[in-house]
């Protein structure tokens, strides 16, 4: 199966891009529990920012955008990460998923995730990113992963799970969708089975 993450980062080393390959490591873990292997491509958004520019521009991508874009659309499934800016994604977020065709996600499993430096704006994934590929008619898991700062080597408490828990959770919830569908199929316009797999969920 393919795996596309999306990090939106800035910087290097990037917190946003430590999210995306922990959500990866977890979602691969549970397929491989599942005896489907899965192949992984990382799309950073930060080597792309010209490009995407020059495409909104023009109209055409150039050739490291288009194979971007083609990891993305390709993919059984897709976990994308953005820093949080003003209260909500990323600029450079909102713009690769703008060049995009409007119909390239419709229902794809996609794990959403997002880094801040508090706590405090945890809620832009339910109020800016799931609404985003809720347009974009993608299947969206129900566990959002936020990182703030003091979240990294936080266990949490006996009444929030802290990071790794959350990031386990969102990594089974994405592999139980692709591997409700055979590796590489077109999905189905009508999503319930899938959404029916998230249902059956058990955890420890």
């Amino acid at each position: 199966m393919k795996l596309t993450v999306v990090s939106a980062g800035l910087s290097t080393p990037s917190s946003t891009r430590l999210l995306a390959d922990r959500l990866a490591e977890s979602a691969r873990d549970e397929l491989a529990a599942r005896a489907r292997a899965a192949s992984t491509d990382v799309v950073e958004l930060r080597e792309l920012a010209g490009d995407i520019a020059n495409h909104l521009v023009t109209g055409f991508p150039p050739p490291r955008l288009s194979s971007a874009i083609d990891a993305v659309t390709a993919a059984d499934g897709l976990i994308v990460v953005t820093p949080v800016f003003a209260a909500s994604y990323s600029g450079l977020f909102k713009s690769f998923f703008d060049v995009m065709d409007p119909d390239a996600l419709t229902g794809k499993p996609v794990l959403i995730a997002a880094t801040g430096g508090t706590a405090r704006h945890s809620l832009v994934l339910e109020h800016a990113v799931r609404p985003l590929f809720a347009y974009l008619r993608a299947v969206v898991v129900p566990t959002a992963v936020f990182a703030a700062s003091e979240d990294w080597g936080s266990g949490g408490d006996e009444y929030t799970d802290g990071l790794p828990g959350r990031v386990r959770r969102a990594g089974v919830e994405l592999a139980a969708l692709m591997a409700a569908r055979p590796a590489g199929e077109e999905p189905e316009d009508d999503v319930t089975v899938l959404e029916r797999q998230l249902a059956d969920l058990r955890f420890d």
